[in-house]
């Protein structure tokens, strides 16, 4: 196909005309692997179509709030509606409640929730409502999570341990960033220098117990463990980034897994988001009912939204959380996202390409290396020409994973056996050519 024939690429031109980048959202330039973004033009199931009519088979998923495929029937049915009753009113409704007291019954750790309209606004706000519940000012983060763009937020790691970070986007000052302090991920003796330095002045500690923007990289169940120790000793919140694993790698979120291995586990703090919304625009934080009540009105920390708990959001979030709680969902979930990584593991390992991958529910990740990564540092170590080459390989295939290296994967209940299996043999084909 040539570019005056490429609608894909007909369209690119014109949105770089009007759109910094010609894109929305930064990753879906194709940037980090070269050619041309594929513009959706309709999706159903676990598939979409391009702008040239082309299917692909679809392992972003919205980035992960596609948990029952594109255009499942009761979302799409609760979402008509919704829309015919009002798009927005800027007061109350029933729903919001409906949505916040499914959400307090599947995670055990909240006793209130905060719906809002971003993953970015639910960390931005939870991280203010920890320094003003603890009367701190500083937070721990890690390198490689991610946890929206917020300002504090946007913060690459210093040399040495325990280091104050540094602002990783023009535009954020030196002193937004300089109570953050940023660690190496599954290091534990970092993690004890920072809370012996600092102790006294962490309002929280910030992760993502399962990393999804460095690929996907799990915490340690010891470091994990050592986590909740040490907040629970300096009287510091741990605050659970669950925008990816909400919902998405286990009905109870990451914390339930952890929780299995650590009886009694949870957080001070939860932000979710993505699988909530069902694609639409949703996002929340809670906690403890003594930590929420700080929030206005009840209390002195400041936050508000005028699209929060927006009706039709709502009715889309609570028609998939009421779909992916019916019995058999996550194991029928999980043992098809086990074969795709199972598959490409085997693919990879009879063309002798080095191959490393995990899963957990509907998340999937995978590396060009022999052994999974434990932190960032490991995972830059990926060889990312392979990565490209792979990438495009199954992109002519029609098999669509993330246009980047550092990103984790997602498959839905609408993947079919068959869909797997043109995937793997996709991989093969494609394996046999790095």
């Amino acid at each position: 196909m040539t570019p005056s024939t490429d609608r894909n690429q007909q369209l690119f031109d014109r949105a770089r005309k009007t759109i910094p980048g010609g894109v929305n959202s930064p990753v879906r330039a194709f940037r980090a692997v070269g050619g041309t973004p594929r513009f959706v033009q309709r999706a159903q199931g676990a598939y979409f179509w391009d702008a040239n009519g082309k299917r692909h088979i679809d392992y972003i998923g919205s980035w992960g709030p596609m948990i029952l495929g594109h255009g499942h029937p009761a979302v799409v049915e609760a979402v008509q509606k919704a829309v015919l009753e009002g798009f927005s009113f800027g007061a109350p409704t029933e729903r919001e409640v409906e949505l916040a007291e499914e959400i307090l019954d599947l995670v055990p750790s909240m006793e209130m929730v905060r719906l809002v309209s971003s993953g970015t606004e639910a960390a931005m706000s939870a991280i203010r409502l920890a320094r003003g519940a603890t009367g701190r000012s500083k937070l721990i983060k890690f390198e490689g999570c991610y946890h929206g763009h917020a300002d504090a937020l946007l913060v690459k790691a210093g040399s040495g341990l325990a280091t104050f970070g540094n602002p990783t986007s023009a535009g954020v000052p030196p002193e937004v960033v300089q109570h953050t302090l940023v660690l190496e991920y599954n290091n534990e003796a970092q993690l004890e220098e920072a809370f012996e330095l600092h102790g006294p002045d962490i309002a929280c500690l910030m992760i993502e117990p399962i990393a999804g923007n460095m690929n996907f990289v799990r915490a340690s169940v010891p470091f994990m463990q050592r986590c909740r120790e040490l907040c629970t000793r300096h009287g510091a919140l741990l605050a659970f980034d669950e925008v990816m694993t909400g919902f998405r790698v286990a009905l109870g979120g990451a914390q339930s897994v952890y929780a299995r291995a650590l009886p009694g586990f949870r957080p001070d703090i939860t932000v979710l988001g993505k699988v909530i919304g069902g694609g639409m625009p949703l996002a929340a934080f809670g906690g403890s009912r003594a930590v929420m009540e700080q929030l206005a009105p009840l209390g002195p920390v400041y936050q508000a939204g005028t699209l929060s708990g927006n009706p039709v959001a709502t009715a889309c979030g609570l028609a998939t959380l009421r779909e992916i709680r019916k019995p058999g969902f996550f194991e029928a979930l999980s043992a098809q996202t086990c074969s795709l990584v199972d598959g490409l593991k085997t693919a990879a390992l009879s063309a002798g390409v080095p191959f490393s991958a995990d899963c957990e529910g509907g998340m999937f990740g995978f590396f060009l290396l022999a052994a999974l990564p434990q932190n960032y540092p490991a995972v830059m170590k990926s060889d990312g020409s392979r990565f490209n080459t792979l990438f495009h390989g199954l992109l002519d295939r029609g098999i669509y994973i993330a246009p980047a290296l550092y990103e984790a994967g997602f498959v839905s209940s609408a993947h079919s056996d068959a869909d797997i299996a043109e995937t793997v043999s996709a991989a093969r084909d494609v394996f046999r050519l790095l």
